[in-house]
């Protein structure tokens, strides 16, 4: 199985937690998502990340909804394709663990943010099933306890992921200096105003990166996307230099 996005293409991520409220190709049905994923896909992508929903339009780490929306991307490309774990994704006294056991249909890879509780145990639970892990590094504090783990060698991919606060150039080097040694392939992201900072950065230190309505709306003139493809065909522009 596939830990996530290479240095050669971009992980599209389709949909995050938006609405159709802040952009109307926002994917909230596994039909709609089927659809986002072909398009990103024919414009470049070789990876995708989706949050799957309930029918009112929650995050869910569910089987039914899991298996639902990668069976349908599934059946219109062939591109490794994940799901988050977030932990506002979780429902029922047992969480994300007790579901990725129940999990029918299994994605490729999961995103596994390294700050929360129960990251560990999650980790535990896909490594169980055979889904690769990804682990989402948000801060300084976040990569030292995950490099002072047991979990290095079982991950995949590394997420340094940065937020939309700021500049995060300098935060962005200082977590890339510190989790290369450890010699996985690292996906480095930003969002919204970071978004196409980190595609940038990315490119520079020759590391996978992301983009995807979860991450902007905006293209890098301040302009409103159609949707997921047009976000991919920019950020591919922008790493092969034209």
């Amino acid at each position: 199985m596939s830990g996530g996005a290479t240095m050669s293409g971009i992980q599209a991520c389709l949909n995050g937690s938006r609405g159709l409220d802040e952009h109307p190709a926002a994917p909230l049905t596994p039909e709609a998502c089927a659809r986002e994923a072909l398009a990103a896909v024919e414009a470049g992508a070789t990876d995708l990340h989706v949050h799957p929903r309930t029918s009112d339009g929650r995050d869910s780490v569910a089987a039914e909804h899991v298996g639902a929306w990668v069976a349908a991307v599934r059946e219109v490309v062939d591109v490794p394709v994940g799901v988050t774990t977030g932990a506002w994704a979780w429902s029922g006294p047992s969480g994300a663990t007790a579901a990725v056991a129940e999990w029918d249909v299994l994605p490729d890879h999961a995103s596994v943010n390294w700050h929360e509780s129960a990251s560990e145990a999650v980790c535990a639970a896909l490594q169980e099933r055979g889904v690769a892990i990804n682990v989402g590094l948000w801060s300084e504090r976040d990569a030292e306890e995950w490099l002072d783990s047991t979990w290095v060698e079982a991950t995949a991919l590394v997420l340094v992921e940065l937020p939309d606060v700021g500049d995060q150039v300098e935060v962005a080097e200082r977590l890339l200096e510190l989790v290369r040694p450890a010699g996985l392939p690292i996906l480095l992201h930003g969002e919204g105003r970071s978004a196409w900072e980190m595609v940038d950065l990315a490119g520079r230190h020759g590391v996978a990166t992301r983009i995807g309505l979860e991450d902007v709306l905006e293209a890098p003139d301040g302009s409103e996307v159609a949707g997921n493809a047009e976000l991919v065909a920019l950020a591919l522009q922008r790493r092969s230099g034209r």
